[in-house]
């Protein structure tokens, strides 16, 4: 005897008790269109095994039928499906800087931590714009201005500016 899928199992015994799939929706609090891929079989629209395991158990519970069978029907099915097939590892993984940073700021209380961070930025920003002011009024302002535009005329001993030719005396 051939034993058929979750997916026809939970249809076949839905249609046998006359329930339509809002009903079922009604009783499991599952969405319509999931349970219609768990008719289907087309677990791939669902994230994690763990979602098709919870909503078959469920599914199955209200139909009456035989959970620990089907759990170990669909658990077969998921196995041959590429994006079940490894399930998620339980041993911790070693954790970096990043997620240290990132777990501190999700503890973090924002209504202190913002105006705090925006204090310490106003602070920083003052420290070095004291520091640059100092800086610049230590040095000679005129150090890098180089020579004047006007030379006076090589043979001349004038102190004013030289007169036109053309002028009368």
């Amino acid at each position: 005897m051939v034993m058929s899928s979750v997916a026809e199992q939970l249809h076949d015994a839905r249609e046998a008790q006359k329930l339509s799939v809002q009903r079922i929706a009604e009783l499991t609090n599952i969405k319509t269109e999931q349970i219609r891929a768990l008719e289907e079989g087309n677990y791939n629209v669902f994230a994690a095994p763990l979602y098709v395991r919870g909503f078959v158990r469920n599914y199955a519970s209200i139909l009456n039928l035989n959970v620990g069978s089907i759990i170990a029907a669909l658990d077969l099915e998921l196995s041959q499906l590429e994006k079940f097939r490894e399930r998620p590892s339980l041993v911790p993984r070693k954790r970096g800087p990043l997620d240290f940073l990132m777990y501190q700021l999700s503890k973090m209380s924002w209504r202190v931590s913002v105006p705090l961070i925006l204090g310490i930025l106003l602070l920083a920003f003052g420290i070095w714009s004291y520091r640059s002011l100092w800086k610049r009024t230590a040095s000679d302002p005129l150090a890098k201005l180089g020579q004047g535009l006007y030379r006076y005329p090589p043979n001349s001993a004038r102190e004013f500016l030289p007169l036109p030719t053309n002028a009368p005396p």
